[in-house]
């Protein structure tokens, strides 16, 4: 199983539009995904869900995370690194069996200009502690605002070659 992770919890964000832009692109090459925005975690997480607790509302999001093989993870850089609810996220699914030996691939965005290169990087070093295999094609799509059209499809030649790239990658990965 694949899953898509929109690494935000911010209503109506580029990051969930991305994540989705990823899975149509994907389908498309007959890969069938799951996608998970981290708008769906339970509002109660950080008291529910923390230091080996779990609740009822997390269950199926950890059933999913440990029956997934492979993730992508849309990341949109967050003060200089990656959403703290990201974090927060893999601090609450169990280990070893959500993250450990899996693969994942990294794509970063921003508003500005770096497309969290940062965020990627700190990241990165997560996804090492937890012997989750990071891709060695990472992305980092800056100015999404202008890189996405009204439908959410890319739209730059640039930024089109390198997710068709890391797309394949992925699926060989």
């Amino acid at each position: 199983m694949v899953t898509i992770i929109a690494s935000t919890n911010r209503p109506g964000s580029s990051t969930l539009k991305l994540a989705q832009y990823y899975q149509k692109q994907l389908a498309a090459k007959g890969l069938e995904t799951n996608l998970f925005s981290l708008l769906d975690l339970p509002g109660s997480l950080i008291e529910t869900d923390l230091y080996g607790k779990r609740s009822e509302a997390f269950t199926p999001i950890q059933e999913m995370i440990a029956a997934t093989e492979k993730f992508l993870f849309i990341i949109p850089e967050y003060n200089g690194s990656f959403p703290g609810v990201l974090k927060v996220f893999v601090d609450a699914c169990s280990f070893p069996q959500s993250f450990y030996d899996k693969k994942a691939a990294l794509v970063g965005l921003s508003s500005g200009r770096y497309g969290n290169i940062r965020g990627i990087d700190h990241f990165t070093g997560v996804c090492h502690y937890l012997n989750l295999h990071v891709m060695p094609l990472k992305l980092h799509i800056p100015s999404i605002r202008t890189e996405m059209d009204a439908d959410g499809n890319l739209i730059k030649e640039d930024t089109l070659k390198y997710t068709n790239e890391q797309i394949e990658k992925f699926i060989k990965f």
